[in-house]
């Protein structure tokens, strides 16, 4: 971890962005005090499908066409009829 002053960073902005890429980090600070961090992005988590098979059930009444005035609803439609 690196320490670069805010007047420097504009600078030294590339060489600062390789460090972070290369999994390092770099605070940068004002006056001598850290007002932020660079840091690399948080990996995407990835997505499975299935995951959650038979970790969910779902009522029988899930699949049951919506009464008709919460569908009106859901629709945007309102009580204007």
């Amino acid at each position: 971890m690196s320490t670069e002053d805010v007047d420097d960073v504009e600078a030294q902005f590339s060489k600062l962005l390789a460090e972070v890429e290369a999994g390092g980090e770099v605070v940068i600070a004002r006056a001598g005090k850290p007002v932020a961090r660079l840091v690399p992005p948080a990996p995407k988590p990835t997505r499975q499908a299935g995951r959650l098979k038979g970790k969910i059930k779902f009522d029988e009444r899930f699949f049951d066409p919506l009464p008709e005035e919460e569908l009106r609803l859901w629709e945007g439609r309102g009580d204007e009829d």
